[in-house]
């Protein structure tokens, strides 16, 4: 897709005003208008209308309006583009030339209907959670005796990151492990996130998120389980395992918050620990800025992330590129539908703003490493961009169950290498059976 001129962008025997006026304008009249008269309002063709939760466990399917799928179509036509990069590679953040191709799939080949028929075969609810609609995937084995097993994702992530261990760990004799491996799975979306509900008041950080989770297995039934986390997940899960819920046997991480213990010698680092020291400083002076917004003001980025699904997509886009274990290119890894069904789930449920929220929450205070006596497991993914040493897990967790370095997968371990990640799982909860 070329730059040059506004013919390139596909929009035959029709000008921009006229698709607008004729199109979107026109339904923005027509359905936007409230009693005040004002045509840019809320309205509910431009947002997902989740159903009202109670604390009973109510089925949920998925089934986004028409309206809301063809106003995406012409907000992608219309994309204004910026000027392209002056440097090589990613060091400005989303090439112009990758950008254009994404938009232009998205646009053009991504079908958001065949994933709803994917995640409506799978068992999906809705309960509300100290006072919140959570959204949850809840797939039981058929094995007698399944442990189970809450997975908690992060951001940019969703639920989405979880379907395909899914089936490994709930049935596992199916593929290549045994019956006394398997998993009950319990996917939450977190507050804020894909089919929750937004937070409407400041509060929901990790260490409620933490407690609400553990309400939500208590009324699944679960009186014993474990919980998983990578990236926000760790960071929920961790503070389960402070909270130390009756019922609670252990915990597994992927990216474990670990930080150089208090009163570590600076001239007597070993080389893993420079090496971990070192990747610190690169997120600090090379790829925090995303968390310094989102941290502090999440309300003035939400109205690009709102109103341009192009923004929303480069948004994520970027970090699953720089964050992923690949050479060169995501789709290597993930396959571009799937990471194109997981930008429409943020995308259409105009959760930009609320995901970016849980930073302003929880990123300085709850975000912190946090000495824990409860059975703690780790992974760690090589190709993850913070890789922290053994030695660090070791004095901040009393009770390291288990320690795991695995050599391909990053950031986003269970979308990425589903297969090594179901093995961690299993490896890591025998200990706790």
């Amino acid at each position: 897709m070329s730059t040059d001129s506004d013919d390139n962008l596909e929009i035959p025997a029709t000008s921009r005003r006229d698709l607008m006026m004729g199109g979107v304008g026109a339904l923005a009249l027509a359905s936007f208008t409230t009693e005040s008269g004002s045509a840019f309002a809320k309205g509910p063709s431009r947002n997902f209308a989740l159903p009202p939760a109670n604390e009973t466990v109510a089925p949920f399917k998925v089934r986004v309006s028409q309206a809301l799928l063809n106003d995406l179509r012409t907000r992608l036509a219309l994309t204004r583009w910026p000027d392209k990069e002056t440097s090589s590679g990613w060091a400005q953040g989303v090439p112009l030339s990758k950008a254009q191709w994404l938009i232009e799939h998205w646009s053009k080949h991504h079908d958001w209907r065949s994933f709803e028929e994917l995640i409506d075969g799978i068992p999906q609810f809705r309960t509300s959670l100290d006072g919140l609609g959570i959204h949850f995937l809840h797939i039981r084995s058929k094995h007698e005796g399944a442990l189970p097993l809450l997975l908690t994702h992060g951001w940019p992530g969703s639920f989405i990151e979880f379907l395909d261990v899914i089936a490994p760990l709930t049935d596992p004799t199916a593929h290549g492990g045994k019956a006394e491996d398997a998993f009950h799975v319990v996917i939450p979306s977190l507050p804020g996130y894909g089919f929750s509900d937004k937070p409407e008041a400041t509060g929901w950080g990790l260490p409620r998120i933490a407690g609400a989770w553990h309400l939500l297995m208590e009324r699944l039934g679960y009186h014993r389980y474990v919980a998983q986390g990578g990236d926000w997940g760790a960071g929920v899960v961790t503070w389960m395992a402070k909270q130390q819920p009756t019922g609670l046997l252990g915990i597994h991480l992927n990216l474990p918050i670990l930080f150089p213990p208090p009163g570590a010698d600076d001239g007597g680092y070993s080389a893993a620990e420079q090496g971990a020291l070192a990747q610190l400083v690169k997120f600090s002076t090379d790829g925090s800025a995303y968390a310094a917004m989102q941290s502090t003001r999440p309300q003035t980025l939400g109205y690009g992330l709102a109103d341009s699904p192009a923004a929303q997509a480069m948004w994520i886009f970027e970090k699953f590129q720089s964050w992923t274990d690949n050479s060169g290119d995501v789709t290597e890894v993930i396959p571009v539908t799937r990471l194109l069904d997981n930008i429409s789930l943020y995308w259409l449920t105009n959760t930009g703003t609320s995901s970016a929220r849980l930073y302003y929450e929880s990123f300085r205070e709850d975000f912190v490493r946090t000495e824990l006596s409860l059975p703690v497991a780790v992974s760690i993914f090589k190709g993850d961009s913070f890789t922290p040493p053994r030695s660090w897990g070791a004095t901040t967790y009393s009770n390291l169950i288990y320690w795991s370095e695995v050599a391909k997968g990053g950031h986003f371990a269970a979308f990425e290498q589903p297969a090594l990640f179901t093995v961690e799982l299993r490896r890591s909860f025998r200990l706790l059976r």
